[in-house]
């Protein structure tokens, strides 16, 4: 009497472990959020008005020549104290001048994201100056091949839309060749969209050549660039960062879209008040859309407003504190009042390791980035210790977390041809008074419901039976399976290979 049961229940997980295709898949990316608001209106008025006030009053230092000369001839006011100072008018004319309805593009059409509205979408980020070994419980300096690994998982891995520069290589003393060889760790192992930072402005037109040579040719790379630059175009409080804005103004020339990152901490050089830490953010990056516009209006620009958490018992950097989480729904709330795309951060682990806190503290933050709308959630799986380590067995495991905070922000869906009584007159009247068989549950297996890649929900009887699977074994096995496929996959055509590799010198 047992037998079909199994045979019944085998075909049910047969089912479930199935690949799922896209059409029916509950999760895909760019889902739409934006149901959690931790302000009101209008707390966001307030907000906005005072990030204003700060602009008008206060302005911003240290602009470089350049940028000066951009933005006074845009409307902005030169003081006698070196600082540029906004009017209401003028930043609401650069507002609506910049690019709304953005699309970050990949090397493959199917990995483009259009950050139009409150959708949604997971990466990585970060320059984490370790990687966490996790089988020796240690931390080692990041080389550019561990980089290069990132970028290959992440290619397999659904629920990460884009990868932006997670280590860096210190394995590379000399700062242009780090930064082409970053990039071609990050273009080599993964088509999706990418980000990454230059150390020094003058190194931008190499790297541009080399991503002219992954793309077949200048003309092909403005049409489809696949490469965003992260910029920290601000050193906060209220200052901008010179050489940063010099690599801006060549990066916009080149036809690459900017993320415009201010990164204050909260406590430090931010404001202590969550609400008052936005204000400086959004103030800051205001700036920073008069500076891109003032340049060359329209050009595509993300909204990066990065507030970070002091631990104010120690001054340490807080990054998966609830405080986190809720100053990163806030700036998405700004973001949509604005109408522009943005990002910030979410998903960073405190913990040192990819233990029961570091699942919290990705698992929190993350969920509230993506219930918020926030267009691009950065440095949402892998990092640790407060963004000084990252850990490729993290990344795999922070797939499933992603995959969990994504249907989380799909919802609840009630159509009226699955949200009736009549399944339950007909089971409860007419059937076997369970739904466990029923055409409807079997319908909905892959509709309504995810499942996880490693996490276990099995009974203890089964996980017994199972010689107990330890998930941090099953990620390791997972990482070097990837890893071994991968490395047979080239994703350079062989003359482009060669030509990059006798024009620089790449390490990976």
């Amino acid at each position: 009497m047992k037998r079909p049961e199994r045979r019944g229940r085998d075909s049910k997980i047969a089912l479930r472990v199935a690949p799922i295709s896209e059409e029916i898949n509950p999760i895909k990316p760019g889902l739409i959020g934006g149901n959690y608001k931790p302000l009101s209106d209008s707390d966001i008025k307030k907000l906005y008005n005072l990030a204003l006030d700060a602009l008008s009053e206060i302005g911003i230092g240290l602009a470089p020549k350049s940028g000066i000369n951009y933005m006074t001839k845009a409307g902005a006011v030169l003081g006698d104290d070196g600082r540029l100072r906004f009017s209401k008018s003028l930043v609401e004319d650069m507002i609506a001048l910049s690019s709304k309805d953005l699309t970050l593009f990949g090397r493959e059409e199917k990995f483009d994201m259009h950050l139009s509205g409150k959708r949604v979408f997971f990466g990585t980020a970060g320059a984490a100056v370790h990687v966490v070994d996790v089988e020796k419980k240690e931390y080692r300096d990041s080389t550019v091949q561990d980089l290069y690994h990132a970028a290959q998982i992440t290619q397999e891995l659904d629920n990460i839309h884009f990868f932006q520069r997670v280590m860096v290589a210190r394995d590379i003393t000399n700062n242009y060749e780090m930064d082409l060889n970053t990039l071609y760790a990050c273009c080599g192992g993964t088509t999706k969209h990418i980000g990454t930072s230059f150390s020094e402005p003058h190194h931008v037109k190499g790297c541009m050549d080399l991503l002219h040579m992954i793309a077949g040719g200048e003309k092909q790379w403005r049409a489809r660039p696949f490469v965003s630059n992260s910029n920290c175009f601000v050193v906060p409080p209220m200052k901008f960062a010179t050489e940063s804005c010099e690599t801006m103004e060549k990066c916009i020339e080149g036809g690459m879209p900017i993320l415009l990152l201010s990164a204050g901490q909260a406590g430090a050089t931010a404001p202590a008040p969550i609400a008052l830490a936005i204000v400086q953010a959004v103030a800051e990056c205001l700036a920073g859309i008069v500076y891109v516009n003032s340049v060359k209006p329209g050009h595509p620009c993300i909204f990066g407003t990065w507030p970070f958490v002091s631990d104010l018992r120690t001054g340490a950097m807080s990054g998966g504190s609830g405080e986190q989480a809720l100053l990163t729904a806030g700036c998405a709330q700004m973001h949509h009042f604005l109408g522009l795309p943005g990002g910030a951060a979410s998903g960073i682990a405190d913990s040192k390791l990819p233990d029961m806190q570091a699942g919290w503290e990705q698992g929190i933050s993350n969920t509230l980035a993506g219930l918020a709308g926030l267009n691009l959630c950065y440095e949402s799986v892998g990092m640790h210790a407060s963004l000084l380590g990252f850990s490729l067995e993290s990344l795999i495991l922070g797939n499933d977390i992603l995959g969990q905070v994504q249907r989380c922000i799909k919802g609840i869906d009630v159509n009226d041809d699955i949200v009736n009584i009549d399944v339950i007159r007909s089971v409860c009247i007419d059937g076997p008074e369970h739904y466990l068989g029923h055409q409807q549950t079997l319908d909905l297996m892959q509709k309504e419901y995810i499942y996880p890649d490693l996490a276990d929900r099995t009974s203890p009887k089964e996980w017994q039976e199972n010689n107990k699977p330890d998930i941090m074994k099953k990620t390791i096995e997972r990482k070097k399976e990837i890893l071994t496929r991968r490395n047979n996959i080239p994703l350079f055509d062989k003359e482009i290979e060669r030509g990059i590799r006798e024009k620089f010198k790449i390490y990976v």
